[in-house]
């Protein structure tokens, strides 16, 4: 395609990029399930070759910078980053950036590429149309061997490969787990997942939801809510929240001795058993982020909303950001509880605000 545009005699110029890092970037998108789930690999031997990475954000102004090129100007460019690394080292740094351990890596030479694409596509969500192409690029370096656009388009600021991973990062690492795009003005958030993306892009996030139809005014709902924790206790199974939180103290977490501070009302930042409130919307959304020990980051939502006839509506979400295969783990470990815990929960939230 490169050439047929070249050849066209329509003034044409070429970026050609090796990986890519921003979430989307299918070639991100496999280094980034790689790293996170597997704390030990046995790879071929080309992770030991050469890339050279760059930074969605660069890729970006220079797609930008090209449409004001010379008409005269004709060609391919060659770009990258400021970083040239070996396969195994883009692991071994995502891993330190993401807080996970070092990973071990194994080469062997007698896995084929058509192998190790099969490998990507049982570990990895990233479709094998997509890894097989991909798997079959990584046999070659991919360094540059020109920096000619640098004439055309100024780029004193490349960002190296920590920082273009920690702002692909930024969406599922930041407090904030709400993913409209509409909350993204006046950020940098050229790494972070577009609505376009592929569902398979963006890094694993597990949400459990329930909602209930409550015949109560949407006050009263809000009262149950905001009291949830401390002295009012969690709507659900006691035992099982009780044992949870002397497991956490065994490992020295915070449990649940901390309760709360008003038996009835909630204020941003403050302890509320082992959760902090991250986000009030009075009348509408509660957000508590939980700072128990696990293998990850996780959050509660609970929210009342207008129903049909006259009804309200109670929606509860869990969400959990695992880390590392023990993230993966841990919430396979605990789901099947959450049939019994969460779903019970609802339900009697939903019951205590119509009584």
């Amino acid at each position: 395609m490169a050439k047929i545009l070249l050849d066209s005699g329509v003034p044409t110029a070429v970026l050609r990029a090796a990986v890519i890092i921003g979430s989307g970037s299918a070639s991100f998108e496999m280094l980034r399930y790689l790293t996170e789930r597997l704390p030990v690999m046995v790879t071929p031997r080309w992770v030991k070759n050469r890339i050279q990475p760059i930074a969605v954000r660069d890729v970006l102004r220079y797609l930008i910078g090209a449409a004001e090129l010379p008409p005269e100007v004709n060609r391919g460019f060659d770009i990258g980053g400021t970083d040239v690394l070996t396969y195994a080292d883009m692991m071994q740094r995502y891993a330190r950036v993401a807080g996970l351990r070092r990973r071990i890596v194994l080469p062997l030479r007698p896995l084929s590429p058509w192998l190790s694409a099969h490998w990507v596509g049982v570990v990895t969500p990233v479709p094998n149309a997509i890894a097989r192409p991909l798997v079959a690029s990584l046999i070659h370096e991919a360094v540059a061997h020109e920096h000619d656009i640098a004439r055309y388009v100024p780029d004193d600021d490349l960002l190296g490969f920590d920082e273009a991973v920690r702002q692909a990062l930024g969406r599922i690492r930041d407090a904030n787990v709400e993913t409209r795009w509409s909350n993204a003005a006046g950020r940098d958030v050229a790494a972070e997942p577009l609505p376009s993306d592929p569902d398979w892009s963006g890094g694993s996030v597990y949400f459990d939801e329930r909602s209930q139809t409550v015949n109560a005014p949407a006050a009263t709902l809000w009262q149950v809510i905001e009291g949830v924790g401390g002295e009012n206790g969690w709507y659900s199974f006691p035992l099982a929240w009780s044992v949870r939180g002397w497991m956490d103290r065994l490992v020295g977490g915070v449990g649940l001795r901390r309760g709360r501070r008003d038996r009835n009302h909630l204020l941003v930042g403050e302890a509320l058993d082992w959760w902090r409130v991250e986000e009030i919307h009075p009348g509408e959304l509660l957000r508590l982020r939980a700072e128990m020990r696990v293998p990850g980051k996780a959050w509660l939502e609970m929210s009342a909303e207008p129903g049909p006839d006259g009804t309200n509506v109670y929606r509860q979400r869990a969400i959990f950001v695992p880390r590392g295969l023990a993230g993966h783990v841990y919430w396979a470990g605990v789901l099947p509880f959450h049939g019994v815990i969460f779903n019970g929960m609802a339900r009697n939230i939903a019951h205590q605000a119509a009584r």
